[in-house]
Parts: structure tokens; C-alpha cells; sequence
């Protein structure tokens, strides 16, 4: 090909590349506009709300001494995060052990194991829901930490991930520390568990971001307010000041920040995690 041809080739492509990045720019406008108007209300007095101005014309951080002040978001935004991070390590944990036995053990049923675990991810949650509040019912979990955490401390879809990640594990490695006198417990840790450190991060980000947004769940099993996760507890809270949009959005505000701060440091790992997930499935 001379250079004429690829000079006009290159002309080709430019525009595509020119129209492509234009949507990308105008479709990611569109999905941060109705967060930064969130922030920017969140720095409005109740007589600015209705100003659709982006940037306040006197920005206050009044509603964040208020909202923080009262002493029940403290108290949900402890609850969101003990919580998130519970079920995160117990997934992490679980999810991963299960997964290296499914992936580096053979044992007779070890197929249809693997096919049952990934049947449940066909079930609506919804139609989990009464099974798990019956459940909560008996054992008396209703109303109680371990009520809102036990449907999601191990997942199908983690286990799934790390097993494929484990397949991926040369064996050789698992050998040379079985001859050297390693137990399997200390081989999974010590050996396995740092070649699938991309899988780990990526299922550690989504459980934990998946935990923190959850409503549905800890809406039903909990009674009491002082067990409100952070988002059971802002609907509450705007229903209590359904004027006070400053106040709503404040509150909408605190509980996002630690999404967004979670997503900025380690969206190198969620974006790695997904592309090699997509590649062993």
C-alpha cells in the first residue's frame, strides 16, 4: 500500500473517530448532569432551589453542619459501611475458596455443582425475598445486622469469576508447593490467591458498591431507624422533609461521595477485573 492510500485511509477514519468521541462526550454530559445538579443543590438555601443555575449564586455548606449534625446519618452511614464491608470480605473469602476447589479439584458431581451455584443467578431477587424474610423470621434475624447480610455474604456471580480465574492458575505451581509439604488451605492463600489479584479487586469493588446502594433488602428486614443503611435511611429522611430539597440532595450527596471516591482510585482495577473476566468467560 503507498503512502497515498494510506494518507486517504487515514482521512477515512478520522471523521468516524471525530463522530464516536463527540457521543461519547455529549452521552457522558447527559449521565453527570443530574449528578452535578444533586451537588450544586446540595450548596443552595431553600430560596435558590428552584434556580437552575448550575453553579450557586451563594454557594453554603449549611445543609451539610445540618445534615451531619443530625445525629441519624452518622448512625446510617455506620450502618452502610459496616455492613458493605462485612459481606465484601466474606464474599472475597468465600467466593474464592469455593471457586479454586470447583476450578483445581476433581471430585465426582463437581459439574452439576458448578451448574446449581450458577442457576441461582436465573431467580429474580424478588422472588427470593419472602424465603429469605421467613428465614430471618425463624431465626430471629429480623431487625438485626446479620439479617440484613445474609442473603449476599457468598454469590454466585463471585463464584463463577474466581473460578475462572483459578482455571487459569498453572497447576505446576500447585504441585511444586504440594511437594514441598504445603497444605491445600496455605496453598490457595499464599499461592493461588496472589496470581488472581485483578478478579479479587474487581469482585471486592462491586460487592462493596453493590452492598452500599442496596435499598431493597434492608428496606424489609429492618424496623428500627438506627439499623437504616444510608440509603433506607435518606428515604426516610426525605419523607420526613419532602419540601427541603436542599436538605434531600444533601443527604443524596454524602451517601454518593464514597461511591464516587471508591470508583476514582480504583477504576484501574474495575476496568482491568471486567476485560479479563470477559476474556476467561
Amino acid at each position: 500500500m503507498t503512502s497515498s492510500e494510506l494518507a486517504a485511509n487515514r482521512r477515512d477514519i478520522r471523521p468516524g473517530r471525530i463522530i464516536i468521541w463527540t457521543l461519547l462526550v455529549i452521552g457522558g454530559l447527559i449521565m453527570i448532569t443530574p449528578l452535578l445538579f444533586m451537588f450544586s443543590t446540595s450548596l443552595k438555601t431553600a430560596g435558590q432551589v428552584y434556580d437552575l443555575r448550575l453553579i450557586p449564586a451563594s454557594p453554603t455548606f449549611a445543609n451539610y453542619v445540618k445534615v451531619l449534625g443530625d445525629g441519624r446519618f452518622m448512625q446510617w452511614f455506620f450502618n452502610s459501611t459496616f455492613i458493605a464491608v462485612t459481606v465484601t470480605l466474606s464474599n472475597v473469602f468465600f467466593d474464592s475458596l469455593v471457586g479454586y476447589t470447583l476450578a483445581k479439584f476433581e471430585f465426582r458431581g463437581r459439574y452439576f455443582i458448578f451448574l446449581a451455584i450458577l442457576s441461582t443467578l436465573m431467580i429474580p431477587t424478588e422472588m427470593l425475598v419472602i424465603p429469605w424474610y421467613l428465614m430471618s423470621s425463624q431465626l430471629g434475624w429480623i431487625d438485626s445486622y446479620w439479617g440484613i447480610m445474609f442473603p449476599g455474604m457468598m454469590t454466585a456471580f463471585g463464584t463463577f469469576l474466581m473460578k475462572q480465574f483459578f482455571e487459569g492458575v498453572p497447576n505446576d505451581f500447585l504441585e511444586a508447593a504440594r511437594v514441598d509439604g504445603l497444605n491445600e488451605f496455605t496453598i490457595w492463600w499464599k499461592i493461588a490467591m496472589p496470581m488472581v489479584v485483578p478478579a479479587i479487586s474487581a469482585l471486592a469493588i462491586f460487592t462493596f458498591l453493590g452492598n452500599w446502594t442496596a435499598f431493597f433488602w434492608p428496606l424489609i428486614v429492618t424496623t428500627s431507624k438506627e439499623l437504616y443503611t444510608l440509603p433506607v435511611g435518606i428515604s426516610s429522611f426525605s419523607a420526613e422533609s419532602s419540601i427541603q430539597w436542599e436538605l434531600i440532595m444533601t443527604g443524596a450527596a454524602i451517601g454518593t461521595i464514597p461511591t464516587l471516591v471508591v470508583f476514582l482510585l480504583l477504576q484501574r482495577y474495575i476496568v482491568r477485573g471486567v476485560m479479563l473476566a470477559g476474556l476467561k468467560g
